[in-house]
C-alpha cells in the first residue's frame, strides 16, 4: 500500500509570514492539527497545534507573529509514491506524529500517526474478520451456517 492510499489531501497550507491567528483559523476551519508552511512551492516548516502551545500562546507570542516563528524548520517528509513502510519508519526515527506527503516537490497532503493507525485497524479486521466468523459458526449451541 502506498502513502497516497492513507494521506488526508489536500494539505493545508501556509506561507511562511502567514499571521498566527490565520494559522489557527485554517487549523480550526478544516480540523487538522497541522498546517504545513510552504515557500517557492516547497514546504520549509510545519505548525502543529502543539506548537502553538508550546511556542507561541504558553509564552505570550502575539496572535500577530509570524508562521516562521514557531514553525518546526524542515519538516521530515515522504514521496506519495512511498510505501505505507516509509511513512512508519519516518515517523518512528524523527519521533513525529505528521509526515508532508510530497509528489516531487509539491505539498499534496499529509500523512498522520491517526492514518497509520487506521490502517492497522483495517488490516487486523481483515485478518481477523474471517477467523471470528468461524469460530462463531463453531461455537456450541450456533445455528448452522446458511449455504
Amino acid at each position: 500500500m502506498k502513502v497516497r492510499d492513507v494521506m488526508s489531501a489536500p494539505a493545508v497550507t501556509v506561507p511562511p509570514h502567514a499571521l498566527l491567528a490565520e494559522v489557527i483559523r485554517r487549523m480550526a476551519d478544516h480540523a487538522v492539527g497541522s498546517v504545513v508552511v510552504v515557500e517557492d512551492g516547497g514546504p520549509c516548516g510545519i505548525v502543529t497545534d502543539r506548537d502553538l502551545a508550546m511556542r507561541a500562546l504558553g509564552v505570550g507570542m502575539s496572535l500577530s507573529a509570524r508562521a516562521s516563528e514557531v514553525m518546526s524548520p524542515r519538516p521530515v517528509t515522504v514521496d506519495a509514491a512511498d510505501e505505507l513502510h516509509v511513512a512508519y519508519r519516518a515517523m518512528r526515527l524523527a519521533g513525529v506524529r505528521r509526515l508532508p506527503v510530497l509528489d516531487g516537490r509539491r505539498v499534496v497532503g499529509v500523512v498522520t500517526a491517526d492514518d497509520l493507525l487506521l490502517d492497522v485497524f483495517q488490516r487486523l479486521s481483515d485478518l481477523l474478520g474471517p477467523v471470528a466468523r468461524s469460530i462463531l459458526e463453531e461455537a456450541p449451541g450456533s445455528p448452522e451456517p446458511r449455504r
